[in-house]
């Protein structure tokens, strides 16, 4: 896609920011929203100028979930429904609806600016860190619209904060604040004022002063680790350690501290 309706796209300091961009109807999701960010998502992924992507939204909200016009129709009409789910099945892992952010060997970073609920909700499960600005409030919504836990949430959350404040979220469908979604792990929290230039500032960070290919093989490693023994986990490890000697990052790494100074990564 050359050209984006509903949301922005935009490089600075490598990092690319992608901002969901319908502030009149708070960002709520659509068919057309969803295509875009995966191709923004993987457009990003695939460009070597970029080495690390922030999620964003425009306006006062983050995503306050699927646009309800649309829910609406496929409430009346099962074939609608249907419909979500024509897509080939697979069963890979980090190739699902919504899971395949997992699969991208950069870091994404979800700067949750404002409100978000449902499915805006579970985008940010895929990201690798959320930060939220301070004050504001997220629902998981799905009990409360006659629905489940949707696309692997019920999979990913209990991994990020566990059984019990799963099973609060979800059965509950009630409005959480930032604050006490922070202190149970699922964000991290920022001051509002400036939220988004401290989220690109965080960004900034990881694209200048961490290898990306440390990065990339972090990232994998995390990710794969769910599906592994310690003892798989572990022998992927020793093997990626052998391979970072006589990298040009390692080389880089050692000489930028001893010289102290910043490192100039190549990623190779």
């Amino acid at each position: 896609m050359s050209k984006y309706e509903q949301i922005l796209y935009a490089v600075k300091d490598r990092i690319a920011t992608i901002t969901l961009n319908r502030p009149e109807r708070m960002n709520a999701w659509t068919p057309v929203m969803e295509k875009e960010v995966r191709d923004a998502i993987q457009k990003a992924g695939a460009d070597d100028g970029v080495r690390a992507i922030v999620l964003t939204g425009e306006g006062r909200a983050f995503c306050a979930g699927a646009d309800m016009e649309g829910l609406g129709a496929r409430a009346q009409d099962p074939k609608l429904a249907a419909g979500l789910h024509e897509a080939k099945k697979t069963d890979d892992n980090f190739d699902q609806r919504y899971s395949y952010p997992l699969a991208v060997p950069k870091p994404i970073i979800a700067g949750i600016n404002g409100p978000m609920a449902g499915i805006g909700l579970v985008l940010t499960l895929y990201c690798d860190i959320r930060y939220m600005a301070e004050g504001t409030k997220l629902a998981t919504s799905f009990a409360r619209r006659g629905l489940i836990c949707e696309y692997g949430s019920a999979w990913m959350l209990p991994r990020l904060v566990g059984t019990m404040n799963t099973l609060d979220l979800m059965l509950s469908g009630r409005t959480m604040t930032a604050e006490e979604a922070a202190a149970m792990g699922l964000v991290k929290l920022l001051p509002a004022a400036g939220f988004h230039d401290a989220v690109h500032g965080i960004a900034k960070d990881l694209a200048e002063l961490s290898s990306p290919r440390s990065m990339r093989i972090m990232k994998q490693q995390i990710h794969q680790s769910y599906f592994q023994s310690l003892a798989q986990a572990t022998h992927l490890a020793n093997d990626e350690l052998v391979k970072c000697f006589g990298t040009e990052d390692l080389k880089e790494g050692v000489a930028s501290f001893v010289e102290k100074r910043k490192p100039n990564f190549t990623g190779r």
